[in-house]
């Protein structure tokens, strides 16, 4: 069975029950081979695009567990040198068929290499010797239940890496269907607001740290994609360091509970349209939009959540542009795998 590819309206109304179901799928297949990530203490992860966005999460709960562990982007690996002293290669891609991926992971012998991919078979679960697979969930072109379900299965990686186990990492996620569908109700109306008001944006800026910046970059290239918005994802203390400087006819989404209030703030206080993604209590303003996380979710489900925000985001600021969110401009033939599995 092959990625089933449905409407980003639909991939989005899925994501709830589609991330309990790939919780369950992850910790099963954790249990039975959980030693290749138990044993890990250097892995490096790999990946193009939204897989490599989705890196940030991983990394910062290992680097919390003081496990040294860091990131590449895959087509800038061209050496076996870059993977020194790494125990484990973990190559990340939704399709399974970033050649990219395939190739990075191909400079280290087969059982060092590791994939956590959503379709199956696909190359580059093929080509590994310990593959994580979310099921072949049908999932949008620009990707919205691979995307999270991905976030979902690294977490838990993560978490086999530091010690715990695979039924206690699939725990953090019970219940993630309703927690997800509560927020989806919240974030709508703000949102929507949102991309009605700032429709005629001429670019945007997402400003996150730490492992929201899997929300950031992933977001920034969903705007990128869906509404055709030029979108960068800036780190929250470099974006202060100068970069904030160009705004004007600019939408800001600012992720985050400690720095990212006061340059939110800083933001809407000069009529920029901004959107601060908090669980720390901001009121509105004019100018200034809140979406709410609920507090006291782990920092796994917290970034799931800061996703549907920009995922929402996206859709509706396509709709605000009068931009057909399936339609896409460039057909980049060398960016995935063509050739039948053999």
């Amino acid at each position: 069975m092959s990625g089933e590819r449905i409407p980003y309206i639909d991939g989005r109304a899925a994501q709830p029950a589609a991330l309990e179901r790939i919780a369950t799928r992850v910790a099963d297949q954790l249990a039975a081979g959980s030693h290749v990530f138990a044993d890990c203490s250097r892995p490096v992860f790999v990946g193009m695009g939204a897989s490599h966005a989705a890196l940030a999460l991983p990394l910062r709960m290992l680097s919390d567990g003081d496990v040294l562990a860091r990131q590449e982007l895959a087509s800038e690996v061209s050496s076996g040198i870059r993977f020194d002293g790494a125990d484990l290669v973990i190559g990340v891609s939704q399709s399974g068929r970033s050649p990219e991926t395939v190739d990075a992971l191909a400079l280290v012998p087969r059982e060092r290499r590791a994939a956590v991919v959503n379709v199956v078979p696909s190359r580059l679960a093929d080509s590994v010797g310990h593959c994580v697979d979310l099921g072949n969930e049908p999932d949008s072109y620009a990707s919205t239940i691979g995307y999270t379900g991905t976030l979902v299965a690294l977490a838990m990686i993560a978490h086999t890496v530091l010690g715990r186990s695979p039924a206690d990492s699939a725990g953090e996620w019970a219940g993630i269907a309703d927690v997800l569908a509560r927020h989806e109700a919240a974030l709508a109306p703000v949102v929507d607001d949102v991309a009605e008001r700032a429709g005629r944006v001429v670019a945007a800026d997402i400003v996150a740290s730490g492992a929201s910046r899997s929300a950031s970059e992933s977001g920034a290239l969903l705007l990128r994609e869906v509404c055709r918005v030029p979108a960068s994802a800036l780190v929250t203390r470099n974006y202060l360091h100068g970069e904030m400087e160009s705004a004007g006819e600019t939408l800001h989404v600012v992720i985050g509970d400690g720095r990212e209030l006061e340059l939110a703030r800083s933001l809407a206080g000069s009529r920029h349209h901004t959107l601060c993604v908090t669980s720390a209590a901001v009121e509105p303003a004019d100018h200034l939009h809140v979406v709410r996380i609920p507090e006291g979710v782990s920092m796994p489900v917290r970034t799931v959540l800061e996703t549907a925000v920009v995922q929402r985001l996206a859709g509706s600021l396509a709709q605000a542009r009068g931009v057909e969110i399936e339609d896409f401009v460039f057909n980049n033939t060398d960016t995935k795998i063509e050739e039948p599995i053999g």
